[in-house]
């Protein structure tokens, strides 16, 4: 298990099942687990999800698919504790989701 510390100082995991699930689903990301890591920790941006859920940002210029950017989903249980639900690369960020966090 993987920890880090979100842009709002919480401690997210990012278990082994969920690391899994990722690589299952999304199987080009299987060499970026420290990626993701270091997304969660120095995002570029963090958009609110659908559903609680916070999508941090960081552009890759190298990744298996090419320049991409690289998107952690992640949720924070509350002030002190958080976990990793996917992972994957996307072309851009959405358009339509508030930004809740840039530098």
């Amino acid at each position: 298990m993987s920890r880090c510390t979100s842009v709002r100082s919480v401690s997210i995991r990012l278990t082994a099942e969920r690391w899994q699930h990722i690589v299952e689903s999304h199987p080009e990301m299987a060499s970026m687990r420290r990626e993701v890591v270091r997304t969660i920790e120095l995002p570029e941006q963090v958009q609110r999800g659908d559903y609680g859920e916070l999508l941090a940002f960081r552009w890759m210029p190298a990744t298996p698919l090419g320049p991409k950017h690289l998107v952690a989903v992640y949720r924070e249980i509350n002030s002190l504790d958080g976990f990793v639900v996917t992972a994957y690369l996307t072309s851009r960020p959405s358009r339509r989701r508030e930004i809740v966090w840039r530098p």
